[in-house]
């Protein structure tokens, strides 16, 4: 059984499960339920707590910057001060991956283990304008309210038109395939958030923050925290070569057959029995 509590600062999670904890921290554009697909198999082994980002999903209140250093800040607030989990599993994806990294690095007496899933990591290997220029989306939704007025009330219409983008074959990775890993469920659970205005320009922010979380990075000591790299295949060397200088500890990589983007819809089973290996 699976209960969602209200957290500290905007941030609430979902929890289930026994054992030892196992927080897992999604990116853009998805919410907690992102990690449905594998949160059972999880929570078989470990208690797991899947967070809503401060300011996105069914979270309450705006948190005070998106840049990834702050959100860390929230959720370890949330998990250390009010839960007491000084011992966690840190386990991110996308945005969530960086937002993953800075709780490692600035708390790494209270975290455990350190899994890193499928983003680049902004910072002394990759700038933000070069960043900006990996994809086309990058570059639109760092712009000031831009991409808000285009969306407009077509929130639904526009996930669903990018989520094959980013998925294996697609055109992100240079494919010509539309297809989608989510069921229509799944993509009318995440319009359901991103609709309301304040989440929609959140989300978008996770973006403007880039040249911020460059600095962040950079100024940040690297972690050695024991850490597992997960990428979509054929990124893995690409995406290590931007994580490796800020964290030193990686005892797991692995790039996941037949998964673009989104490693969790995309090969649910090879990602459980990789996390459920890492995580002990």
């Amino acid at each position: 059984m699976y209960t969602g509590v209200t957290g500290v600062g905007g941030a609430d999670h979902v929890t289930g499960g026994s054992g030892t904890p196992v927080v897992l921290i999604h990116g853009w554009p998805q919410t907690w339920y992102g990690w449905w697909p594998i949160m059972p198999a999880l929570a078989a082994h470990h208690t797991v707590y899947a967070i809503d980002l401060p300011g996105l999903g069914d979270s309450t209140g705006t948190p005070t910057g998106y840049d990834k250093a702050t959100l860390a800040r929230y959720i370890h607030t949330l998990m250390a001060d009010r839960l007491g989990v000084r011992d966690a599993r840190v386990i991110g994806h996308d945005f969530g991956a960086a937002v993953a990294f800075q709780y490692a690095a600035q708390f790494p007496s209270d975290t455990a283990r350190l899994g890193y899933l499928d983003l680049p990591l902004p910072g002394p290997a990759i700038d933000a304008p070069t960043y900006r220029s990996l994809s086309w989306h990058i570059a639109f939704h760092t712009q000031p309210r831009v991409p808000e007025t285009v969306v407009g009330d077509d929130v639904r219409d526009y996930l669903a038109l990018f989520y094959p983008q980013v998925s294996f074959g697609g055109t992100a990775f240079g494919g010509t395939s539309d297809r989608s890993p989510f069921t229509d469920a799944e993509i009318t659970e995440f319009a359901r958030t991103y609709r309301k205005p304040e989440a929609l320009a959140g989300g978008f922010e996770l973006y403007r923050t880039l040249d911020e979380d460059v600095r962040d990075t950079i100024a940040t000591a690297p972690t050695a925290v024991p850490t597992l790299l997960m990428t979509a295949q054929g990124q893995l060397d690409a995406v290590r070569s931007t994580v490796s200088p800020r964290i030193t500890n990686i005892v797991q990589a692995v790039d996941v057959p037949q998964a673009g983007h989104w490693l969790v819809e995309e090969n649910p089973e090879f990602v459980t029995a990789e996390l459920l290996r890492f995580l002990g």
